[in-house]
């Protein structure tokens, strides 16, 4: 683990003078049933890249079979939906006859190396007890959120032709019980290659189970072993496929393989969060999204960590829930998005009352950039002015953390991810694909050499994976994202390039349009989009939700007083537009093509809008504007 700045600087260079002796040196800490000596082959024009090519293991004997001696260690917390209910917590012992256990159930449903089942479950402890049975004989899981429509599961299914589909018969989210296995019976009616419905037990709803498909899993599970060995692996073979939404609508499979996402999952977890042995570490996301894959299953599991699984909500029963969690299990690490931070501190400090939150040592943030406005709220109130904050940049598709502080080592700075990690080497690029060397200056940010968790492909697509990734600047990976990169070097990102508006030859990152407007007191949350401007190009158009709705303010004018302020009159928004939310994905980021649509006054083809967290609020947004 890296330790201090100096050593960052040794590692770095090494990283990029030598970038396959640095992880060959990194892969000796694992467990392989055959070493690699091909470390790696890659041109990122076909793309084709390889890892390990040679090498042979399992991932999860990487977590059992390597950490014996932390056998007795808690592996994972499982905190519930109601505070009242009692948290499980599973030894690595416990925890290895679990996985064992699901997987003989897998096998004896037919499941073979290299088939795919798809996960839609709540947080329970069989969401990563199902992951880690599948990466233990060699089949690919997809986990899909438990929270996208049956159309969504479907094409999913369809697009992976999963074998075997494993849920629930309900799903408990905050002071409601959402019926997801009526969804997968309605998903399964559009597909064809299901052979069984593998269901846990969680809420004791009343649902059909269809005869010769539907199994429940408690019943079965008494029918076999807790020995199951693990199935061996070439370093490149598939171990999962994650659904990411594309700008076409219909989504992208996007594949990681066992070795390389091995390897750099583990060691970003334990330096960017500096883990150590006892510490107890808590990411917030779902594992129907890459943060809970990486970063509560595969990373900490690896590093032998304790890691919760928390199965509700920030905001139920109250918005202290995180607080109270913390201290009860005394955290040290903690995890969460920017959407999540941004509603509680709405909710006003009164619910941090009470809370010490003194075992604290990192706090992080992930899934989009975090305006300064709560950057500082979370360092002064959560982490108070003690914890450095890890503001990560990443991607489904990178699998790890590419770009943050490591924690009192790289200072931390509001609105910047910082410097990139070891391995990781961004490049700046005008439109025209030509690199900007100097600092202090914005381009399109790529990456000129292969990591080990780089995605392989789209699944069944390789064509849309050179065209998303690899065709815009060609010989980069193309991230898709604008980044700033000030005087010392350091990164900060705007937000995907599309979102990254042109206003009369000036390019301005819809993140700092955003963090300005925010920083009016009386608004809650904003998005921006440009818009058909007859003179500029572009304009900007802002869609705010503000405190209160019923005061007397002039809302177009303060918020451009506050843009003007922040960064120029060159940024004003033309337009704004008050509003009672935004449209979001499961994940929490903002739809902005939906806001491009409205804000152009194009009032349909939306694509598919069911997978949003509040599908509704688009037909109220539209209402808002054409009044």
């Amino acid at each position: 683990m890296i330790n201090n700045l100096e050593e960052y600087h040794i590692h770095y260079r090494d990283s990029v003078k030598d970038p396959e002796k640095y992880w060959k040196d990194y892969s000796s800490k694992f467990l392989w049933k055959k070493e690699p000596s091909d470390v790696l082959n890659w041109n990122f024009i076909d793309p084709d890249i390889k890892w390990f090519k040679d090498g042979e293991l399992n991932i999860t004997e990487n977590i059992f079979e390597r950490n014996k001696e932390k056998a007795d260690d808690i592996a994972i917390i499982w905190e519930p939906n109601e505070p009242n209910e009692e948290n499980i917590t599973y030894t690595y012992n416990q925890l290895f006859d679990e996985v064992c256990s699901f997987a003989n159930v897998l096998k004896k449903l037919g499941v073979e190396k290299g088939d795919r089942v798809i996960i839609y479950l709540p947080m329970i402890p069989e969401a990563a007890i199902s992951m880690l049975a599948c990466a233990r004989i060699g089949a690919v899981h997809s986990v899909v959120f438990a929270g996208f429509s049956a159309s969504s599961l479907s094409d999913r299914i369809n697009d992976c032709q999963a074998k075997l589909v494993i849920t629930s018969d309900g799903n408990f989210r905050g002071n409601k019980i959402i019926p997801v296995k009526d969804v997968v019976d309605e998903a399964i009616e559009s597909t064809s290659s299901i052979d069984y419905v593998l269901t846990i037990r969680r809420t004791s709803s009343t649902i059909n189970m269809k005869k010769d498909r539907d199994i429940w899993y408690h019943e079965i599970v008494n029918t076999v072993d807790k020995s199951c060995e693990a199935e061996k692996m070439k370093s490149e073979d598939l171990l999962f496929i994650l659904y990411t939404s594309g700008s076409t609508g219909k989504p992208k499979g996007v594949v990681h393989t066992c070795a390389g996402y091995m390897v750099y999952t583990q060691f970003t977890f334990e330096n960017v969060f500096q883990y150590k042995d006892g510490d107890t570490y808590w990411c917030t996301a779902d594992v129907g999204w890459i943060t809970g894959h990486s970063y509560i299953v595969y990373g900490p599991l690896l590093r032998g960590a304790k890691t919760i699984m928390f199965e509700g909500l920030p905001t139920y029963p109250n918005a202290s829930r995180f607080w109270e969690i913390i201290d009860k299990h005394k955290v040290n690490q903690f995890y969460t998005a920017p959407t999540a931070i941004r509603a509680l501190q709405s909710f006003g400090d009164k619910f941090l009352e009470g809370y010490n939150l003194s075992s604290l040592k990192v706090i992080g943030s992930v899934g989009e950039p975090i305006n300064e406005e709560a950057w500082n709220w979370y360092y002064e109130n959560i982490g108070k002015k003690k914890c450095p904050i890890v503001d990560t940049w990443w991607q489904t598709e990178t699998g790890g953390i590419m770009i943050s502080p490591l924690p009192n080592i790289i200072k931390c700075k509001p609105t910047y991810a910082t410097l990139p990690l070891p391995g990781i080497q961004p490049i700046l690029l005008d439109n025209d694909g030509i690199e900007i060397k100097e600092n202090n200056v914005e381009g399109n940010l790529c990456i000129k050499y292969p990591w080990p968790s780089i995605l392989r492909t789209t699944y069944g697509d390789h064509k849309r994976c050179k065209e998303t990734y690899f065709s815009t600047f060609k010989g980069y990976y193309f991230t898709g994202d604008g980044a700033k990169r000030d005087d010392e070097g350091m990164y900060r990102i705007l937000g995907r390039v599309d979102d990254v508006i042109n206003v009369s030859g000036h390019r301005i990152g819809t993140a700092e349009v955003e963090d300005a407007i925010n920083q009016y007191k009386e608004v809650v949350e904003s998005a921006v989009v440009g818009f058909p401007h007859e003179i500029k190009g572009q304009g900007i158009f802002g869609f705010v939700i503000v405190k209160d709705k019923s005061k007397d303010i002039d809302y177009f004018n303060k918020i451009r007083e506050m843009v003007t302020k922040h960064i120029g009159p060159i940024a004003k928004p033309d337009k704004i537009l008050v509003v009672p939310g935004l449209p979001k994905t499961r994940s929490g980021k903002i739809m902005r093509r939906i806001l491009r649509k409205i804000a152009a006054n194009e009032f349909d083809n939306f694509g598919d809008i069911s997978t949003l967290l509040n599908p509704e609020v688009v037909d109220q947004i539209i209402t808002a504007h054409k009044n």
